[in-house]
């Protein structure tokens, strides 16, 4: 038994007839009537009987009837709501960002989906990367930035764009580094400060430590957190050096409460888009996707995201 069958009996009991019924739907009577006997042989009861008034539906047919209607009806607010969506995205979208990008991202963001997408409820998770990475492996959240693209069969990465590392200390370093502000750091001399960085495992951590084993060298950690503001807090009272993308540090920069150096060769990271691959994103998700990528499009030709440029596909 399927939906044009239940169509069909509804009909047929509303006109009284089978005759009259397969007028209103331009269906053959002797099909109509097959159809019927197919109905009744499924459910192993008879479904109508005539009167001189015309057909009428029976116990089991009443209570075919009723439900029909329900099923029919509850079929086509189905259908309202599918083509609702597509006309304008309206649920609940999960996104993880990771700390660094977060205070970047998340109010323009946040603003965006209010603007253009009001039926859109748009949840903002902030971690560590890492972090963000096992939700997304966990379908905790539907969709993700991260640094970097993860080797993972169930995610689907895009790369959006790449943004540069910067060296930072306090204004008057703790062991008398005299390299211009604004100026370059050679790598090898980097790694020989004491650094405060994320644990070993964080994306950043495996970045730098992949950089200085590919130079031949190691560098100096002096203490392992995994709190970007903690780095910079720890970083201003002199107990070491950090690494973060420019735009981490750029206002403490501006202020005069850090100071900035790039490093030779230069050190980059790339920031992806990544969603589950095991599922089809919902119209809401690839609403709140597409704005994610034109609001991180708008900071970086605004200068607001700080030495990072777009790829080249975006």
């Amino acid at each position: 038994m399927d939906l044009r069958q239940l169509r069909y009996f509804v009909a047929i009991v509303q006109c009284g007839s089978i005759s009259r019924a397969s007028l209103q739907l331009n269906i053959a009577q002797p099909a109509l009537s097959l159809h019927i006997r197919n109905m009744e042989a499924d459910l192993g009861l008879p479904l109508l009987f005539r009167t001189p008034q015309g057909v009428q539906p029976t116990e089991a047919g009443a209570i075919l009837l009723r439900n029909a209607r329900l099923i029919i009806e509850q079929f086509e607010v189905a259908q309202r709501e599918i083509r609702g969506s597509a006309a304008e995205p309206s649920g609940e979208v999960r996104l993880g960002l990771p700390s660094s990008i977060s205070p970047l991202l998340g109010v323009p963001l946040v603003l965006a989906a209010r603007e253009r997408f009001p039926k859109v409820t748009l949840r903002i998770a902030e971690a560590m990367s890492g972090y963000v990475l096992d939700w997304l492996r966990q379908g905790r959240v539907d969709l993700g930035l991260l640094y970097g693209l993860p080797e993972d069969r169930d995610l689907r990465a895009n790369a959006l764009l790449v943004e540069t590392l910067v060296v930072f200390g306090a204004p008057e370093p703790p062991d008398g580094l005299r390299h211009p502000e604004g100026g370059t750091l050679p790598f090898a001399e980097l790694a020989a400060l004491p650094l405060i960085l994320p644990s070993p495992g964080h994306g950043l951590r495996d970045l730098l430590d992949a950089a200085a084993a590919a130079r031949g060298v190691r560098l100096a950690t002096a203490i392992d957190i995994d709190a970007y503001g903690a780095i910079k807090q720890l970083v201003g009272r002199r107990l070491g050096y950090s690494i973060l993308p420019g735009h981490a540090v750029r206002h403490e920069v501006e202020d005069g409460r850090l100071r900035a150096w790039t490093v030779d060769p230069p050190l980059t990271r790339m920031v992806a888009l990544v969603q589950p691959a095991d599922r089809p994103p919902t119209g809401a998700a690839k609403a709140v996707e597409g704005l994610c990528r034109a609001t991180l499009r708008d900071l970086v030709q605004s200068g607001d995201w700080h030495m990072a440029r777009m790829r080249n596909s975006e």
